[in-house]
């Protein structure tokens, strides 16, 4: 296998979401540039039933009047084959393939490949079946539950419907996952293995058992009376993170492969870290130190100067911990370029504020905001910041969307465990 070539240009072609502000990727970027909430109180589905006890949590950002058919990916028939985290990661996926432009019966199918990223993957699935063994017995299981409920079913089936057989994996490194995804689909581009890359991540974690297990945590925001001001990332009164569910996926190809193919161009995909906080299984090193070294190797694999940043997508949860620990990891990182006390020009906002926290899928849900704010030099706010923590010494972009020329974005994921990834995308130009 040949080295990684950092000098190797890779770019986004096409992107595609599913999420709880809108149904499609030009629907989610709208709501996140006009600050719109896509939290609510949770709505009962087939096997939820969430209504027999008194939950502690009654908020989530559910993807809402969604119907997987509508778009074309899926048909009917496949709703009983697919879990649902697989029928919203394919939704967005089949999206993003249609509006790169490529033709997969033109490409040496040997050369494509996917990389998906989720955290938990078929949960739903597990409980169903676990429901049925239980009231029914074990010959009604469905023969399909395996197959809905492994983390790398997405991913399968894409490579299935395009007939990709180029590298084809799954992660699962908690809220990290499609973080990963993205690096490894960069190395896998890099080495020269392939010429393009779907990638994304989709979680669909809005079930019983997640939200019982991680209101048992005091992870979660019991703000229920408000559900659309619950999330509130940097926010004194922050108590806890909103669970989401959703889908992203891009298309990432060589420049050299999109410019023969004469691809629209989105953003250039420059930059990736990964570190380990080797610290605690799901609370942050509180220093930050992890997820500054993260930063760090992100910017040197791009071959940029922090000072080249002019936006970062936060992880920015809405917990405590979290929250105090990436902010003194970015201040660490960026010095007075970040600090508003000395006049630095970094921009920082967490849009989790507005879609909550999607788990595995968050990294890639995000990056729908990384190149839209380097395409349209328009960063999306950290809603519901009324009560700004004085020691966050940060522009946190705060109710309102700002517009300003972004050359490099920032996009950060950690996760339980431990896993910090960034992902770094700059305005493209020949």
């Amino acid at each position: 296998m040949a080295p990684s070539d950092t000098t190797r240009r890779l770019v986004i072609t096409g992107m595609g979401a599913v999420t709880n502000l809108g149904h499609d990727a030009g629907a989610t970027w709208q709501a996140m540039r006009e600050g719109r909430s896509g939290i609510t109180t949770i709505e009962d589905g087939a096997f939820n039933r969430f209504g027999e006890f008194d939950w502690r949590v009654k908020i989530a950002g559910q993807v809402r009047d969604w119907d997987p058919a509508a778009s074309g990916a899926l048909e009917r028939r496949d709703f009983r084959r697919f879990d649902r985290c697989t029928m919203l990661g394919l939704t967005a996926a089949v999206e993003a393939i249609q509006a790169s432009g490529i033709d997969f019966s033109n490409e040496d199918l040997d050369r494509c490949g996917v990389v998906v990223g989720s955290g938990i993957g078929g949960i739903g699935t597990i409980e169903e079946m676990l429901a049925v063994l239980i009231e029914r017995g074990p010959e009604r299981i469905s023969p399909h539950t395996v197959p809905r409920l492994m983390v790398n079913a997405t991913a399968g089936n894409i490579s299935i419907r395009y007939g990709l057989r180029g590298p084809s994996s799954a992660h699962a490194t908690a809220c990290a996952s499609s973080g990963h995804a993205f690096g490894d689909a960069m190395q896998y581009l890099r080495k020269g293995e392939t010429d393009v890359m779907v990638v994304g991540g989709c979680e669909a974690a809005i079930t019983p058992l997640c939200i019982g297990a991680f209101s048992t945590m005091r992870a979660l925001s019991m703000r229920n009376d408000e559900p659309e001001r619950a999330s509130r990332p940097f926010d004194k009164l922050r108590d806890g993170f909103v669970l989401a569910e959703g889908a992203a996926f891009c298309v990432v190809e060589t420049l050299e492969h999109a410019r023969a193919r004469g691809a629209q161009i989105l953003a250039e995909l420059v930059g990736y870290g990964n570190s380990s906080d080797a610290a605690h299984i799901t609370a942050p090193d509180e220093e930050g130190r992890g997820a500054a070294s993260s930063m760090r190797k992100a910017m040197a694999d791009a071959g940029i100067t922090p000072e080249q940043i002019d936006y970062v997508n936060a992880h920015g949860t809405s917990t405590p911990i979290g929250d105090d620990a990436e902010v003194a990891a970015v201040l660490h990182v960026f010095g007075d370029h970040a600090r508003k006390s000395s006049g630095g020009r970094l921009l920082m906002s967490s849009t989790k504020s507005m879609h909550g926290h999607a788990l595995g899928a968050s990294g890639a849900v995000e990056m729908i905001a990384c190149v839209n704010a380097v395409r349209y030099g328009v960063i999306p706010p950290t809603i519901n910041l009324d009560h700004p923590d004085e020691s966050f010494d940060i522009d946190l972009v705060p109710h309102e969307a700002r517009e300003r020329p972004v050359r490099y974005a920032m996009n950060n994921t950690f996760g339980f465990g431990g896993h910090n990834v960034t992902l770094i995308v700059g305005r493209y130009s020949e």
